[in-house]
């Protein structure tokens, strides 16, 4: 069985004889694997990781914990944990009818694993978990240990996804655990399922020799979400499961306060309502699979957060999603504006307009214009005289912006309403294209690559 998590661009599995079952790299809500396991009646017994993760809190230990499972990661890991040591080589037996190999995998990090599932009389691999290995069409980026590290792990990388379509038959089913839109793909395939058979047709790294292999795959990576690097080291000490009590409720003057404190109030409605009337201050995170990532990326580390929401089942949700990446516990909570506003206070709005119209708006006078896709979108094309700052650059990037009104865009119109809650937070006159950038030049402006980029505060290294 697949436990997807589409917030993070995950999968986890879980495997069973109908008896006794072993779960691959399960994320931090273990309740949605324990009420799977609850109503089969069936056991789990062993729990896999295939590595340390950067890009989520693992449930593993807390699983092992909770069902007396064997919890297994890799000997050569540093953890602050009990844990059944693997290596390459070694063969585990999940109760009488599952036997599951170990294959050393490095590549996304230095010590992962994959583990292939065998049929106890062949021996011949059915199926095999690749975590950030192998990916359905692509491999996992090499470069979330740190650039110093991104040549080796990427030749490794190379190295592996070869070892893997050499040693197992073309039948097997390949299971990874990233590459569903997570950060921790090096490419997006847009490949939903796959055998060995399939990717010895398509995977890049058995088409190009090394060399080529991994300078293409170095020079197509951007950046990566900031708290990635919180992640690993709190999974190699062994996080707990999350408490999804529900957050307590918040009024007016609390969220006031809150905001002037400093910390964080998100509003998860749909973006052109918040753009319409929201609470001076908050900022607009629409709830969805975006939410995480974007958020993750933003909130300053130990930020209190409270969240305003359509409904609790919707802030319940926003909050399950952000306890997998060690946003927990959420400080309050709140309903929609309008539920609670007495018009005594003042809701906050500001324009949500199109590339049309702001062809239109150019035509008469200069207009400001803000991109905040990153590095890599920027550079395949953007509007001519653009200012470019990368979403998760633009809170350090106030100051670097030109004073006056500002229209901000993205790709599809997300990260601008995120940007254009921020800015207006800081008193600037903005207005949110919610389009998507494919219409941009459909509208008449004019296109231009990133060798006539205008960049706003970019620092001397990295991305601008």
């Amino acid at each position: 069985m697949t436990i997807p998590t589409p917030s993070l661009g995950d999968r986890s599995y879980l495997v069973t004889d109908g008896a006794v079952a072993f779960v691959v790299d399960p994320q931090r809500d273990i309740d949605r694997v324990l009420a799977l396991t609850g109503s089969r009646g069936i056991v789990v017994t062993h729990v896999f990781e295939t590595h340390i993760h950067n890009d989520y809190l693992t449930g593993g230990l807390a699983l092992a914990r909770a069902t007396g499972a064997a919890y297994h990661v890799n000997a050569a890991d540093a953890v602050g944990f009990d844990r059944v040591a693997l290596a390459d080589g070694d063969v585990v037996a999940v109760g009488r009818s599952m036997r599951v190999r170990v294959l050393a995998t490095p590549g996304h990090t230095f010590t992962h694993l994959a583990y292939a599932l065998e049929d106890p009389v062949s021996g011949e691999a059915v199926a095999v978990f690749t975590g950030g290995s192998l990916l359905h069409g692509s491999a996992g980026r090499p470069d979330l240990l740190g650039a110093e590290h991104a040549p080796a792990l990427a030749a490794a990388q190379h190295a592996s996804v070869r070892r893997l379509t050499a040693e197992l038959a073309d039948q097997a089913a390949v299971y990874p655990t990233h590459g569903f839109g997570s950060f921790c793909a090096a490419t997006v395939s847009g490949v939903d399922g796959s055998t060995i058979g399939d990717e010895r047709r398509v995977n890049p790294a058995l088409a190009l020799d090394e060399d080529s292999y991994v300078a293409g795959l170095l020079a197509g990576l951007d950046d990566y979400p900031a708290y990635y690097a919180r992640m690993a080291p709190a999974n190699a000490a062994g996080p707990a499961a999350p408490d999804l009590t529900p957050p307590a409720a918040s009024g007016a003057d609390q969220l006031s306060r809150r905001i002037a404190a400093g910390e964080w109030v998100v509003d998860l409605r749909n973006r052109r309502a918040f753009a319409a009337g929201h609470v001076p201050g908050s900022l607009s995170f629409e709830y969805g699979d975006s939410l995480v990532p974007n958020l993750g990326w933003l909130l300053p580390p130990g930020t209190p957060l409270t969240l305003i929401g359509d409904s609790p089942g919707q802030v319940a949700e926003a909050q399950r999603d952000l306890t997998r990446i060690g946003i927990d516990p959420i400080a309050g909570t709140a309903g929609p504006p309008q539920d609670w506003h007495d018009g005594a206070r003042r809701l906050a709005s500001y324009p949500v307009s199109d590339f049309e119209r702001l062809a239109a708006a150019r035509r008469d006078q200069p207009v400001a214009v803000l991109d905040v896709r990153r590095r890599l979108e920027w550079s395949g094309g953007h509007i001519e005289g653009a200012l470019h700052v990368p979403l998760h650059h633009l809170p350090g990037r106030l100051p670097d912006l030109p004073p006056g009104p500002i229209w901000v865009h993205c790709q599809a119109g997300y990260r601008a309403s995120v940007a254009a809650s921020i800015l207006h937070a800081a008193g600037r006159a903005v207005t949110a294209i919610d389009d998507d950038f494919s219409r941009a030049a459909l509208a008449g402006l004019p296109l231009t690559t990133a060798q006539a980029a205008v960049a706003v505060g970019s620092p001397a290294k990295g991305n601008p």
